[in-house]
């Protein structure tokens, strides 16, 4: 650290002299030192106005960009994502929730329908009541892909773009807690009601959360990948009679 400042500090008195010898030099030659301080001072006052150009103008355009470039690269994460794991834990968990009928409508979407209102659809489902109830080999089976799956999971956690994206990486805690949980156990048959109630919530937990990043995800989609929407809505968990061939 010492010695990236002691490195500034002579390059600022490097430049300062170096700009000195020339408006020395300049004075040698043309013996005009009104003419040096005229320009010298109006140089100076232009400095407010280009730090306002360099420095919040173009500063402000180039982070633009770069967190346009940084969001495109975190939804092509969260696109693979739920290409790997969100979109089946999404079909498995609304078969186990009782109450999957009282949102299913609001969940199915056609390819050239207009005006679909997500917000008002995300703002829905964070007040809607999940209630999971499953049975021991449904939790079976939801170990045994979660097993399947950690190592995927455990890339995307270290994956640093999506940092940013606060919400998706609760998502991912919540999943990824769910998988040890699960996995931890070396049978989920059996077990004690407050056990099976405790993994109910981890389910709701991931459940809720999952609804809401697959909706944001679907928003986008639909705003920037028209093509990559029609796939989704061709493999929609909630929509019964979903079928990924054109007909």
């Amino acid at each position: 650290m010492k010695k990236d400042i002691t490195w500034q500090l002579f390059l600022a008195a490097g430049l300062t002299a170096l700009s000195a010898l020339l408006y020395y030099v300049h004075y040698l030659i043309f013996g005009d030192a009104r003419h040096i301080f005229i320009y010298l001072l109006g140089d100076i006052a232009f400095i407010p106005i280009e730090v306002l150009i360099v420095t919040i103008i173009i500063h402000q355009l180039l982070s633009i960009r770069e967190k346009r470039s940084r969001m495109d690269k975190m939804n092509m994460v969260i696109g693979a994502f739920f290409s790997e794991v969100g979109t089946h834990l999404l079909a498995t968990f609304s078969r186990l929730d009782r109450r999957i009928d009282d949102i299913r409508e609001r969940l199915v979407f056609k390819n050239d329908q207009p005006g679909i209102e997500f917000e008002r659809i995300i703002s829905y489902l964070k007040s809607h009541s999940y209630e999971v109830q499953a049975k021991s080999e449904d939790l079976e089976s939801i170990k045994s892909f979660l097993a399947s799956k950690r190592d995927f999971l455990l890339r995307l956690l270290e994956n640093s773009n999506l940092l940013e994206h606060e919400s998706f990486t609760d998502l991912l805690r919540a999943v990824f807690h769910m998988t040890e949980e699960f996995t931890s156990r070396q049978t989920l048959k059996e077990l004690p009601a407050k056990d099976y109630e405790h993994m109910a919530g981890d389910i709701k937990r991931a459940y809720s959360l999952l609804m809401i990043e697959w909706m944001a995800y679907m928003k986008h989609l639909k705003a920037h990948y028209p093509f990559l929407f029609s796939l989704s809505i061709r493999t929609n968990p909630f929509d019964r009679s979903a079928s990924v061939v054109i007909k």
